[in-house]
């Protein structure tokens, strides 16, 4: 009733800034964009022995964890990845079996860390989407870099960003939910804590005492607990892969859970959301959702 589709749709060529708004930002709907980066020196470019060559012994950020899953509720905690720094070469040993760790490695980092950490690679993309610039008036918050290990999993979760997600190389796998949705989709208080390696090389999880509890998704959409969750039964998750050479427009407060091919590249633009009539919708729903489980 609500319009969702039970696929999602492809364009076969990037939309103009009028049709891409009124056909999908503002009814919020996601979609795969065909031929909108074919363009980008990037897809040819950037193999393993570029990536060592241009960016090399730089000392990058790389989330590690013992589980692949970084950011995802462990033992009644919300559990952050531990932030190494180390040398990218040294991370790329690690992703090409070069050097055989039990950790999970993934360069994640979400704070623009394309234009941050690897702006020798700035130059093979693009700064922002021009199309997707002029549709909302503005230029993207955040531009980031995803590189990891296949075991490196994003756990559900939505965000207050439209996002334009392009793939590289490999391929990315979507679970995808609407915000319609969110009466179906358990959220609880979490003590945050972040994982450290002690000396003896293994993980321990230490809590972050004076930082407010985080409100997460305990579930696992692939495995859902319907016995604990009877709930979620009752929605319906979007399936798609994201293969290189594509782009998904993932709106504003859906919720997704993602897994990649091992090694996949990725390049994703977050841009503001606009905290219009859409907002507010979801944060009546949000509410009458917590009212209802009180009751």
């Amino acid at each position: 009733e609500l319009g969702w589709t039970e696929s999602v749709p492809y364009l076969d060529r990037p939309p103009s800034p009028l049709e891409f708004y009124r056909e999908w930002v503002s009814p919020n709907k996601p979609c795969i964009i065909r031929n909108a980066i074919s363009h980008w020196p990037a897809l040819k470019k950037w193999t393993s022995a570029y990536l060592r060559e241009v960016v090399g012994p730089k000392v990058v950020s790389v989330a590690v964890t013992p589980n692949g899953y970084a950011d995802a509720v462990f033992q009644d905690r919300f559990v952050m990845p531990e932030e190494r720094q180390m040398p990218f070469m040294d991370f790329l040993d690690i992703v090409e079996k070069k050097v055989t760790s039990p950790n999970v490695f993934y360069v994640q980092k979400q704070c623009s860390n394309l234009t941050e950490e690897f702006p020798e690679l700035v130059c093979d993309v693009q700064p922002d989407i021009p199309w997707m610039s002029e549709a909302l008036g503005k230029k993207p918050d955040a531009v980031n870099f995803w590189l990891g290990e296949s075991a490196a999993v994003t756990s559900l979760h939505k965000d207050h960003y439209e996002n334009l997600y392009c793939v590289i190389s490999g391929e990315k796998r979507f679970l995808l939910h609407p915000p319609s949705d969110r009466p179906f989709i358990p959220y609880e208080l979490y003590q945050p804590a972040t994982y450290r390696v002690s000396e003896d090389g293994s993980f321990e999880i230490v809590d972050e005492k004076t930082e407010e509890k985080v409100p997460w998704i305990p579930l696992d959409p692939l495995n859902p607990n319907l016995e604990q969750y009877p709930e979620y039964a009752q929605a319906k998750p979007l399936q798609c892969t994201v293969k290189a050479g594509e782009m998904l427009y993932l709106p504003s407060l859906w919720f997704h859970h993602v897994q990649q091919s091992h090694g996949c590249i990725a390049v994703n633009y977050w841009y503001d959301m606009e905290y219009d009539l859409k907002y507010s919708y979801y944060q009546l729903l949000d509410c009458l959702t917590k009212a209802v489980n009180m009751l």
